[in-house]
């Protein structure tokens, strides 16, 4: 009967698990999350420092409270695997500390222009900045600020840490690539964003840039709604942009960077679109396999991922 307790052979996965025991007992019907609780206070290590795995073939007991262990296939004796995978930091922190660093540096260099540049005309003061350094300053600014707003309100996590050390690899890319790198580059005396632009090509990007952001923001709150606070149950996304693509997310975010860079002009701006986009890529094919493989009949196939006729 489900109801039944079942005892279970514990064994460590890789390095040995301080204080593991060889056995445990749970109840059936009990949930997996119970299980990772009860490890979890055997150990002395937070849940989200534990991955169970079946030794029967391998496979993952989710941190879950609507997977009950019965459904997980364990019976009386069979042996689970735990791996301590070091310590964690929640994603809502990494994300905060992430897009932070493009807020602090964009308006530190801004304003702080003459001390850091060379005056390029010596016989006069240094030169204020232009319209399109001032506009640059404002699209990439208003951009983090959404994401951390959207990183405190919107978003919601189906897992509540990561690796502790992945949040140095997440904001360098941030801090250096978006942060300094650009913002050097754009805010010099002699940039292309220090010259006069064309009004057609800097309204277009202005709408690609509000495009892009208020479409990204839409997909966003569409994502919020599939899942209750604290669940990691999924649903199947549906409404504007979901019938082009499979993450319309990363292609809101490619149409606001495009816009972006036709604002600033700058090779920095290029890279960062460039690595930015060539991750999202990566991201939305694989979504799109976990959709068809979670959901079988029930989803509707994407014939491009992430950007349409071209991924």
């Amino acid at each position: 009967m489900t109801s039944s307790s079942v005892a279970l052979v514990v064994r460590p996965r890789g390095k040995p698990v301080r204080k593991l025991p060889e056995e445990t007992t749970v109840a059936l019907s009990g949930s997996a999350a119970d299980l990772y609780r009860r490890l979890a206070a055997e150990t002395g290590l937070s849940v989200h420092r534990l991955r169970i795995t079946k030794g029967s073939d391998g496979s993952l007991i989710p941190n879950a409270k609507d997977v009950t262990l019965d459904r997980t296939g364990l019976r009386e004796q069979s042996t689970v695997y735990v791996k301590d995978l070091g310590p964690q930091i929640a994603w809502r922190t990494v994300f905060v500390v992430e897009y932070i660093g493009p807020l602090l540096i964009h308006p530190l260099l801004y304003v702080l222009r003459p001390y850091i540049y060379t005056n390029p005309n010596a016989l006069s003061s240094f030169p204020p900045p232009s319209q399109l350094q001032t506009l640059s300053l404002i699209l990439i600014t208003l951009h983090f600020a959404k994401r951390e707003i959207e990183t405190l309100f919107i978003h919601r996590f189906s897992l509540a840490t990561m690796p502790a050390r992945n949040i140095f690899k997440n904001s360098f890319h941030y801090w250096i690539f978006a942060g300094l790198n650009i913002a050097f580059w754009i805010y010099k005396p002699d940039a292309p964003t220090a010259k006069p632009s064309s009004p057609l090509i800097t309204y277009t990007a202005l709408l690609l840039y509000i495009v892009g952001e208020l479409g990204n923001l839409s997909t966003h709150l569409t994502l919020r709604g599939l899942r209750s606070t604290g669940g990691t149950e999924r649903g199947i996304p549906q409404g504007f942009g979901f019938g082009l693509v499979t993450c319309p997310n990363y292609m809101f975010e490619t149409i606001a960077w495009i816009g972006i860079w036709l604002v600033t002009w700058s090779w920095s701006t290029l890279v960062f679109n460039a690595l930015a986009v060539g991750q999202m890529m990566a991201w939305a094919r694989k979504k799109e396999s976990k959709y068809r493989k979670e959901f079988g009949d029930r989803y509707q196939r994407k014939r491009y991922s992430m950007l349409p006729g071209i991924w």
